[in-house]
């Protein structure tokens, strides 16, 4: 897994390299949060299914570093004053803190669409897997996924909310990304149908443990370790898995999940080791 880190890092650090003229400041606010250090889980998972069924990672390390991307505009939104209002992120300042609120704005943006221009250029290349792919992460990132989720968070805040309200929150705000990274995966390696359906079933499943583990941590985790200001979510009134059940409910629940993730990657019938140790990575994470 270090090694496919370093080749997305190196690729996402390479990739604003030299660009920009007058309008060089903006590029500038993009490079400071995409290469901002980041577990890069996204791309990660992204390869790894991939490579069940291919190995030409060139094929797929662009649309992984665009998942990237859109994961990071997201972050620098995340952080503005008129959503959570977070002067910290993986340890170092928010971009807003850096480069002010109408910058990071447009970075944010200006990565989103970097995000779609890269993958326009691979499904110019390469055709029809990619062009399914990119719809996936559209369909993801756009009011169907990740938005949704996060406009659906911001008008519970203060609230007493359902639980099926919560699950839908995390489905879509944290979950539809990280699902998606997995099918971008396996549509552009050619999974079949059949195995498709079982890793969009694991996309669930690790996309919802994930956001258990981080709703944990922002009660009971270190800031010098997750890099960010934490319990932040009590004091907005924020709901999240904690506010429902105990730390300890929350633990089993994170772990049953991520058993089911092992029974599924099970029934792929391929050599699944690394998925899982990511899988299991993701579960006793302490950042």
């Amino acid at each position: 897994m270090n090694q496919i880190k370093m080749l997305v890092d190196s690729w996402l650090n390479n990739y604003f390299k030299g660009k920009g003229t007058h309008e060089s400041r903006i590029y500038e606010s993009m490079e400071y949060s995409i290469v901002n250090g980041g577990k890069r889980i996204r791309p990660i998972l992204a390869i790894l299914t991939y490579e069940l069924y291919k190995n030409d990672i060139e094929e797929i390390l662009p649309m992984a570093c665009a998942i990237e991307m859109i994961h990071t505009y997201s972050l620098i939104h995340d952080d503005l004053p008129c959503m959570d209002d977070d002067d910290l992120r993986r340890g170092k300042p928010t971009n807003h803190k850096v480069y002010g609120e109408g910058l990071a704005v447009l970075a944010g943006d200006g990565l989103l669409n970097e995000a779609f221009n890269v993958m326009l250029k691979e499904v110019t290349k390469n055709g029809e897997k990619h062009l399914e792919a990119a719809t996936i992460l559209g369909d993801a990132s756009g009011v169907n996924g990740m938005i949704g989720g996060q406009v659906v968070d911001i008008l519970s805040e203060n609230k007493d909310i359902s639980f099926e309200e919560l699950s839908f929150i995390h489905a879509k705000k944290t979950g539809a990304l990280l699902k998606s990274a997995i099918l971008v995966g396996a549509s552009i390696g050619g999974a079949p149908k059949a195995e498709l359906e079982i890793l969009s079933e694991f996309g669930s499943k690790i996309g919802l443990a994930f956001q258990i583990i981080d709703d944990i941590l922002d009660v009971v985790g270190d800031e010098k370790k997750v890099g960010k200001n934490l319990r932040t979510d009590s004091s907005r009134e924020k709901n999240t898995y904690v506010k429902f059940f105990s730390i300890d409910e929350c633990r089993k629940r994170a772990v049953d999940l991520t058993n089911d993730c092992y029974s599924l990657l099970g029934r792929i019938g391929k050599n699944t080791e690394i998925l899982e140790e990511l899988t299991r990575f993701l579960l006793e994470r302490d950042y």
